[in-house]
C-alpha cells in the first residue's frame, strides 16, 4: 500500500535541490536530497541519504487543477497555489520521514500547504512534520 502528501505552492515559489537542502538542513533534519533532483522537473523516485543510508520517495509534479478536483474542499487553503509536489511512500518509516522532511522545509520558506488525504489534515505549517519526520526517523 502506498500513501501520498500533496504539497501546494506557487510555481514561481518552487524551489530548486538547494535552496530546499538549506531549509531541510535549518530545520535540524538528517535528509540529504539527491544531488541531482529537479523538483521543476523530476517524477518518480528520488533518492534519499538519510544518516548514511539509501531511502527515498515518489515525487510528482503538476498544477493544482486536477487535485482540486478531487479534493475541492481544499480550496480555501489552496488559494492561488497554482503548482503541486506530490509526495508517494510505502510502509518504511525512514521513507515517511523523508517526506514529511522534505514537505516541513516546503512549508517553512516556500509559502506551501500540504495535505494528507489519508487522515485528512491540511498543514499550515511546519511544526507538526517536523515532530512527525524526527519520530519517523
Amino acid at each position: 500500500m502506498s500513501l501520498e502528501l500533496h504539497v501546494f505552492l506557487r510555481r514561481e515559489r518552487l524551489p530548486d535541490r538547494a535552496g530546499w537542502q538549506r531549509t531541510i538542513d535549518a530545520l535540524g533534519l538528517p535528509i540529504q536530497l539527491d544531488i541531482s533532483l529537479n523538483p521543476k522537473t523530476n517524477t518518480g523516485f528520488s533518492p534519499v541519504n538519510l544518516k548514511g543510508t539509501k531511502s527515498g520517495f515518489e515525487l510528482y509534479g503538476g498544477s493544482t487543477t486536477e487535485l482540486l478536483s478531487i479534493y475541492p474542499h481544499l480550496r480555501p487553503d489552496v488559494g492561488d497555489r497554482d503548482a503541486v509536489l506530490s509526495f508517494r511512500w510505502g510502509g518504511d518509516l525512514k521513507e515517511c520521514g523523508c517526506v514529511l522532511g522534505a514537505a516541513a522545509a516546503l512549508l517553512d520558506a516556500f509559502e506551501a500547504v500540504a495535505y494528507y488525504p489519508e487522515d485528512g489534515i491540511v498543514y499550515k505549517d511546519s511544526r507538526q512534520l517536523v515532530v512527525d519526520a524526527r519520530q519517523c526517523l
